[in-house]
């Protein structure tokens, strides 16, 4: 049964590559969004694999379902009213793409150096969290960080909606 998890490794590798590779190279803001969301799906796989089904649960239910709601929203309350997408022109140069190359690989590159120069020899392995004292923390001593997120993902709504207004107000 071990042997499943190398095509699956493989179709989840697969999918988030796509997925980010998908929302870089669209040409729209939309189809970017559907491109994330296939990476995320690739994710929670991902977690699957790791023995973490709960964790695959909560990504797609907070990420895949919650936020890309909430992106899609914004989105689409903040459409330029000149039916094109704000700042397309010269954004697919090829400088453009170098400078994105680099700025992506020199911090990959740095991480892997201090990862590869500090690693320790046998990791420590610790105890796994049961869902049941994960959740004893969500609803006490961490309750106020939960409610936040919630109240910070609730702001930046009333601010796709609040621009979205005031642009047709312009109108």
């Amino acid at each position: 049964m071990d042997w499943l998890a190398y095509p699956a490794y493989g179709l989840y590798l697969v999918l988030i590559l796509l997925g980010g590779l998908g929302a870089i190279f669209a040409q729209s803001l939309v189809r970017a969004l559907l491109g994330l969301i296939l990476t995320l799906f690739g994710v929670s796989g991902m977690y699957l694999l790791m023995a973490a089904p709960f964790l695959a649960f909560m990504q797609i239910l907070i990420y895949v379902g919650a936020v890309s709601v909430l992106i899609f929203f914004a989105i689409m309350l903040t459409r330029p009213s000149d039916g094109g997408e704000a700042g397309r022109e010269g954004s697919r140069g090829l400088g453009r793409l170098l400078l994105g190359l680099v700025a992506g690989l020199v911090p990959v590159a740095i991480l892997a150096g201090v990862v590869i120069r500090k690693a320790p020899t046998e990791l420590p392995l610790k105890p796994e969290a049961s869902l049941a004292s994960l959740g004893q923390y969500l609803t006490g001593p961490y309750a106020l960080a939960f409610e936040l997120i919630s109240v910070a993902l609730l702001a930046a709504m009333a601010g796709a909606v609040l621009l979205g207004f005031e642009r047709r107000r312009a109108r």
